[in-house]
């Protein structure tokens, strides 16, 4: 199995790093704009020659996994529009600018952007600054949703082979619910005086 994982975010480089060391073959997608000349990059593309444009990569990939900074959500879009998605799997890992409507931006716009796609939310509970908001590697589960039954027992399989417990969070359509997750956390560090990240851990009774 192929990954492109699209942005040049430290989530995209993190996740990326541990397929890799899983054994699967890894190419990352970045803007033009993007200095791969940054310490930590200029190691991954001298070790692997992944980075290359959006297009090129989502082209190579079968599982695709969308990591940008909202910025450039655009630009990955027109480039899923012009491509053959036909056999590939998109995971959309952002989180859009919070609103009280739980409308879900970020998602709606790569839906239009890859209609006949099936496209699944996971991942986003992460940020796309992790693992800086999870030093001390407390995080191990990641929730995610989707519609398409056979693609998804892959996604979660994708999930798991990296270390996080996938918790099957239903169809897509309840993805703006995954974000308000995230956005929940961020407004509870907000309010705290001290610098701490907050995340939310699922329990059964």
């Amino acid at each position: 199995m192929k990954l492109g994982i699209l942005g040049g975010t430290t989530l995209a480089k993190t996740l990326g790093k541990k397929y890799l060391e899983a054994g699967l073959t890894v190419v990352f997608g970045v803007s033009s704009e993007f200095d791969t000349g940054a310490s930590d990059w200029k190691m991954l593309n001298r070790l692997h020659n992944r980075i290359c444009p959006f297009d090129s990569a989502i082209i190579q990939s079968e599982v695709i996994l969308i990591c940008c900074h909202n910025d450039y959500l655009s630009e990955v879009c027109a480039a899923l529009k012009s491509a053959d998605l036909y056999g590939k799997i998109i995971i959309d890992c952002t989180n859009a600018t919070y609103n009280q409507k739980l409308t879900n931006t970020n998602t709606q716009q790569i839906v239009k952007a890859a209609p006949k796609a099936p496209i699944f939310k996971a991942f986003n509970n992460l940020g796309i600054d992790y693992p800086n908001s999870d030093v001390l590697g407390i995080i191990k589960e990641t929730y995610f949703c989707g519609d398409r039954i056979p693609e998804k027992i892959r996604v979660k399989r994708l999930i798991e082979l990296i270390g996080f417990r996938a918790i099957d969070a239903g169809k897509m359509n309840n993805a703006p619910l995954l974000e308000a997750f995230y956005h929940l956390s961020k407004e509870i560090a907000w309010n705290k005086t001290e610098p701490s990240n907050y995340h939310f851990k699922l329990v059964t009774v």
